[in-house]
């Protein structure tokens, strides 16, 4: 029997793991210079968690989540997304303890949903997200959107579109809730099942079913921006102004509903425009969720963040040919020759490895030109060779692999010389 990758997940290569890492990176760096703070959370949740906090009217929780039993009978689920863990942990851990703090926290990791792979959606997927829970400022909501900007900026993506929308807070979204079964709900056996079943639940989600949106009632369907109270739409109107001002290019796109029960008010996607990049254009998604944490258990807290999948802004980097970072090549590679050799050189690599320097040696007993072809394979800017000659002299050879200039130098000289190699070449 073959044993495989199940369906719908992947292996990380070295060879790409660099490039997952460089994401991860400047993603980390620019939370950290917006003042977000790193939390993990389990990997598995209750189900409760996902059920209460994404909504049992989602395709997530419906459809798509990997959910089984423990020994104890406990109904545990691998999470789908991360904001439902984050606000659990949140309310658990007591972090609204102090009065009037905003607490600023990114995440990332590995998240499941059971759906139909193709390129840039898995079924195990890594996202990196951002919460921001404490204020219901609308200048929040355009730091936010900043900081997905600024990530973006870094990672070198220029081809981009950042779609808003206002779902209003609940008295605006009652109506709108009135007017959509109103309008649907003559013709509501016309849709799907899913939509069936939505249509008093949470009929907001009718307007996000993929099966039915070339339905010509969906293009007539009333939008929630005709129905925002005076409050929501002020709200609207300065987070489009503090975008204004912050340069932040955006269009509002008034039928856009997030796939999640919890959002009200800003709701966003960022989505690229890159030739090429595929049908599925959606690289971000986020907004406002105000009644998220009351449903944990805790105060009445407001909260924001977004979440993108790493799988999908590679896929936008490589559309847009941005240049991706390659596995690190090696200072240096120690080529020794005989027991003798082989024993300095491994006391060499220690004393390089604490200086700073990637380096590496030969473990497979390999003839010399093996060693040097090795070298030449990891990159090696330089080589280090250790022969008997050498250990009777206390020396070692240092060889410049670009331009093949060698220079003997002491033992002791090693690292100041390997410095020097490195940054311009050999001096004879």
């Amino acid at each position: 029997m073959s044993i495989r990758l199940p369906r719908g997940t992947q292996d990380i290569l070295p060879e790409d793991a660099v490039v997952w890492q460089h994401i991860e990176k400047i993603a980390r760096e620019v939370c950290q210079g917006y003042h977000f703070e790193e939390i993990r959370t389990p990997i598995f949740e209750h189900t409760e968690v996902f059920t209460r906090g994404v909504g049992d009217t989602t395709d997530i929780v419906q459809k798509e989540m990997y959910t089984f039993k423990d020994r104890g009978d406990r109904s545990l689920t691998l999470r789908p997304e991360g904001t439902a863990s984050v606000v659990r942990s949140y309310v658990e851990n007591k972090l609204y303890g102090e009065a009037n703090a905003l607490t600023k926290l990114f995440y990332t990791g590995p998240m499941f949903r059971y759906e139909r792979p193709q390129a840039g959606r898995m079924r195990q997927f890594v996202q990196f997200g951002v919460e921001a829970l404490g204020s219901a400022n609308p200048h929040l909501d355009a730091e936010v959107l900043a900081l997905l900007i600024e990530i973006c900026n870094r990672l070198g993506l220029v081809n981009l579109k950042l779609v808003i929308n206002s779902l209003g807070d609940k008295d605006s979204r009652d109506s709108h809730r009135q007017a959509l079964i109103h309008h649907f709900e003559p013709s509501i056996e016309e849709f799907c099942s899913d939509c069936q079943s939505r249509l008093t639940k949470n009929p907001l989600r009718i307007l996000d079913c993929k099966k039915d949106r070339d339905h010509p009632l969906m293009k007539t369907a009333p939008a929630i921006l005709d129905f925002l109270n005076d409050e929501s739409r002020h709200y609207f109107e300065q987070v489009k102004q503090t975008l204004d001002q912050l340069d932040i290019a955006y269009e509002v796109d008034a039928t856009l509903v997030r796939g999640l029960d919890y959002y009200n008010h800003t709701a966003f996607e960022l989505m690229s425009t890159a030739p090429g990049f595929g049908a599925i254009t959606t690289l971000c998604g986020g907004g406002r969720y105000n009644g998220l944490v009351q449903e944990f258990g805790g105060p009445e807290t407001p909260g924001i963040g977004f979440a993108f999948s790493i799988e999908r802004f590679i896929l936008a980097m490589k559309a847009e040919g941005v240049t991706l970072p390659e596995r690190p090549k090696l200072d240096a590679y120690i080529v020794a020759l005989g027991d003798e050799a082989n024993q300095r050189g491994a006391v060499l690599l220690n004393e390089l490895r604490k200086q700073g320097f990637r380096v590496d040696k030969d473990y497979m007993d390999k003839k010399m030109k093996a060693q040097f072809k090795a070298a030449d394979r990891n990159g090696a800017t330089c080589t280090i060779i250790i022969g008997e000659d050498e250990l009777a002299n206390e020396q070692a050879v240092i060889r410049h692999m670009g331009s093949g200039e060698q220079k003997t130098v002491a033992y002791e000289a090693i690292v100041t010389e390997l410095g020097e190699s490195i940054k311009g070449g050999l001096e004879a």
